[in-house]
């Protein structure tokens, strides 16, 4: 049996309850005990904290990191651990976390590029009415396009963004890119049309025809895709945002799409958080209105693949605990 130190194997918390569905994953071979209390049973989350070598969670505030004496190892179920109150760990406890997000979210952004190119909702919402409306039957009708030939325009070009451009060019779009620094190297397998830096957003967004908000919120990227930037852009472009909403200003969207500054947006994050009982609807404004605006619950990385391989790369780091091994992916050591 593989130990965590002293003879025994490691006892891990498991606080996130998307986690709980691939169990079989976390808990292959058998060498750990693993617990699994979430919001709906406190106490045995409590009690389970006391003796925890390894915590697995999205969230960890200071009532429950206070009662983890024993804790080595914070694992974060994603990418961002903006929700962990760092400060709050003790000297010397690793965190780490994990991705296997980016094919997932590029493949969503190609979905809604296209809907939104091909007006699929509005064809959707006719066919469910009774209603057989085409280019061909109607001369109204405005044709859809394809994604080949056309540029796309990526903010920002970490995995997300280097994800979302490789696709694209293997679609045969051309890519551009503004980013931190633009005299990196490309991502591998990323052929880049044009790189600018941030003061060049404008230039990139005359040229564009599709428009994806990759970058993290920091103050630096808040309202970054404001009115200026979006009037800079064509009156038959859209934009997919699966960053942060914030990054785009809120107010500024909703009236470029009533007005017909841009042709439509793909919104996967949003402004609010529904989950928290004060503060529903998701956005200030209505979007839902708007039939040029594909609207999902962030859930462009919700894959199979997505979430099996972040728990074998969290059972991978939790075995390597145990041994001695580095681990993967830390961001505090």
């Amino acid at each position: 049996m593989v130990s965590g130190g002293a003879g025994r194997p490691l006892e891990v918390l498991v606080t996130e309850p998307v986690m709980g569905r691939f169990r079989d994953v976390l808990t292959e071979g058998g060498a750990h005990h693993w617990t699994f209390a979430y919001g709906d049973d406190p106490a045995a989350r409590a009690a389970a904290a006391a003796t925890a070598d390894v915590l697995v969670c999205s969230a960890a505030d200071r009532e429950l990191l206070a009662g983890m004496e024993r804790l080595r190892l914070l694992h974060v179920t994603g990418a961002g651990y903006d929700k962990i109150l760092l400060a709050a760990l003790r000297p010397g406890v690793r965190v780490a976390n994990t991705f296997h997000h980016g094919r997932s979210i590029a493949e969503h952004v190609v979905m809604v590029s296209m809907m939104l190119l091909r007006d699929v909702a509005r064809g959707e919402r006719d066919m469910r009415a009774g209603v057989w409306r085409n280019a061909v039957v109607d001369r109204s009708y405005a044709f859809g396009g394809i994604l080949a030939g056309r540029t796309l325009g990526v903010l920002g070009m970490g995995e997300i963004g280097g994800e979302v451009a490789r696709v694209a060019g293997a679609l045969g779009m051309r890519v551009r890119t503004v980013r931190r620094d633009p005299t990196a190297p490309p991502p591998p397998g990323v052929d880049l049309e044009w790189v600018g830096g941030q003061d060049r957003l404008h230039e990139m967004l005359r040229a564009c025809d599709v428009v994806v908000v990759t970058v993290p919120l920091s103050e630096e990227t808040r309202g970054l895709v404001d009115a200026a930037a979006l009037a800079a852009m064509k009156r038959s472009a859209v934009l997919v945002n699966v960053a942060r909403g914030a990054v785009v200003d809120e107010k500024a969207l909703h009236a470029a799409l009533s007005d017909g500054t841009i042709a439509g947006a793909g919104l996967d994050v949003w402004w609010r958080n529904p989950r928290e009982p004060a503060a529903p609807p998701p956005s200030h404004l209505d979007f839902t209105g708007f039939d040029n605006v594909v609207l999902t619950p962030h859930q462009s990385g919700h894959t199979e693949e997505t979430f099996r391989g972040r728990a074998e790369d969290i059972r991978a780091n939790v075995e390597a605990l145990a041994e001695g091994r580095p681990l993967r992916n830390l961001v505090r050591s």
